[in-house]
Formats: C-alpha cells, structure tokens, sequence
C-alpha cells in the first residue's frame, strides 16, 4: 500500500507560452484572409482591376479615334458597358463589328458602376438600350435618338466625367476621372496631385 503522499499524482498543466502564440498567429491569419475575401480590409483588388482595365480601354479608343479619324461613343448599364461608333452616313450610332476590343464587358458579380456627367447623377439602367438600325425608316420627329452617355471624339477629347465603380456589400469604392482635353485618371491621384492627403 503506498505511502500517503509519495504516490504518481496528477498536475493540473497550463497553456506554455508558445502555445498561446501559435493559437493567436492562427486567428489572425483566418481573419485577415476573410477580411481580404470581403473586400473590407486593404483595397479591393477585383475593383481596382476593373477599373485599370476601362482606363486602358478608353485609352485605346482614344488612340484609334486620333489615329483613324473616327468618333466613338461608351455606353454604361449598372453593371456592364460597351462601345459604340458613329457613322457619318447614316448619321447613328452603331456597334463596332469584328472587333473584340468593343465587346460588350459585364463586371463581376456582386460590382456596380455609377455616373457622373457635368456633376449630374446619370440614372442608369440594368440592360444596354436598343441600337437604331440604319436600315429602319428615318426616325420621325420627337422619337428619341440613340446616344452613349459618353461621347470620344477624333480629335481624342471626351466628354467630362466621373465613374464610380463599388462593391455594395462593403460600400468599397475606386473613382475613375475624365476631363474634355482626354486625359483620364484615377480621383486619388487628384488628391495628391492638390496636397491632400487621402484618408
């Protein structure tokens, strides 16, 4: 029979330091992921991409309507949008054929865009309107005409605007800016160009 006291006697065992710390790096590290998946910490990449992506496309245009002398139109839904050409003999609007650069591009799921012209919300709408054609019967008078909201001429100016592209579910947004001399860019780069510091 053992001796009171000298028997194997469990200890209660606490957590060790390093422990704690690897516990505390792993929550961290599923949180930010989920964060980052949201969109709700740092910038949204998926945003910033589609935004680059536009920049560069009305670029482009720009560049062709110098270069060719023709005169370009974009149209926006709220979560798509497309080019347009304007066609000096039947005096419309129509799409450009053959060419994937036009295409019409939807944005992500769950991104929408929103308008500015001449500081005026322009509302609007879900689908892209319908292209008169130019075989129809001339238009009679107080039929309305089609035209993009924003208009790229040949000589590479365009029509003053602000795009805001944003995620409702976060409310994250980026700005796109353009002004009529052609030039586009992105509304913080206005900021720091003026001295004021982003927040």
């Amino acid at each position: 029979m053992p001796i009171s006291g000298t028997g194997t006697l469990s200890k209660a065992r606490g957590f060790t330091l390093i422990e704690v710390l690897v516990v505390i790096v792993i929550v961290a590290t599923i949180v930010s992921m989920a964060l980052l998946s949201l969109g709700v910490a740092g910038e949204d990449e998926e945003l910033d991409t589609e935004r680059r992506r536009l920049a560069a496309l009305i670029e482009t245009v720009q560049d062709e309507a110098m270069f060719q002398g023709r005169e370009f139109g974009i149209e926006f839904t709220t979560s798509a949008y497309r080019f347009v050409e304007y066609d000096a003999l039947t005096r419309r609007w129509a799409e450009v054929p053959f060419d994937d650069l036009y295409r019409l591009r939807t944005l992500p799921e769950g991104l929408e865009l929103e308008l500015f012209v001449d500081d005026r919300r322009i509302e609007l709408n879900n689908d892209l309107e319908k292209i008169d054609d130019p075989d129809d019967e001339p238009l009679s008078a107080g039929v309305q005409v089609y035209a993009p909201h924003l208009f790229v001429f040949a000589s590479g100016e365009i029509t003053a605007f602000e795009l805001r592209l944003w995620r409702p579910q976060t409310d994250a947004e980026l700005v796109l800016v353009g002004d009529i001399l052609g030039e586009v860019r992105y509304a913080e780069d206005e900021l720091e160009e003026s001295g004021v510091a982003a927040l």
